[in-house]
C-alpha cells in the first residue's frame, strides 16, 4: 500500500469515530498497524495511526462505561470502581485498568457527559444535600 492509499485509509478511521462506530475503527486501526509493521511509511503518517488508535480506544471505552453506568444509574447511588470494572469484563469483555477506567469516567464527567462524582475509590451517582 502507498502512502496515498494509507492517508485515505486514516480518513476512513477518522470518519468512523466521527460515527462513534469505534469498534469498526479498531479493526481498520488494526489492519494498518500490520501494514505499518511491514511498510515503509513518513513518521507523521505512522503518528497519526497511533494517535487515531488511541483516541478511539478511549472514546470506545467511554461509550461502553457510559452505557453501563446509565444503566446502572436508576437503581443505585453508587458503585466502587472495582465493581464496575468487573461488570465491565462479564458484560463487555472490557479489560482496564482501575487507573484507566478512572480516567476514562474522568473524562466523560469532563466532557458532561456524566453526572456523577468521584469519592476516593467509589462514583457517586446520587448527590446527597448536605
Amino acid at each position: 500500500m502507498d502512502s496515498t492509499e494509507f492517508i485515505k485509509k486514516l480518513d476512513q478511521v477518522q470518519d468512523l469515530m466521527q460515527q462513534e462506530n469505534y469498534k469498526e475503527a479498531i479493526i481498520l486501526i488494526e489492519r494498518l498497524k500490520e501494514l505499518e509493521k511491514n511498510g515503509n511509511f513518513d513518521y507523521n503518517l505512522t503518528h497519526r495511526l497511533y494517535q487515531l488508535d488511541s483516541n478511539n480506544r478511549s472514546l470506545y471505552n467511554q461509550q461502553i462505561v457510559l452505557k453501563t453506568i446509565s444503566d446502572l444509574t436508576s437503581n443505585s447511588e453508587y458503585i466502587s470502581f472495582q465493581e464496575l470494572n468487573q461488570m465491565l469484563k462479564e458484560k463487555d469483555k472490557l479489560d482496564l485498568s482501575i487507573e484507566i477506567l478512572k480516567r476514562e469516567i474522568e473524562i466523560l464527567i469532563l466532557r458532561n457527559l456524566l453526572t456523577c462524582r468521584i469519592d476516593k475509590e467509589k462514583i457517586i451517582f446520587r448527590f446527597s444535600k448536605k
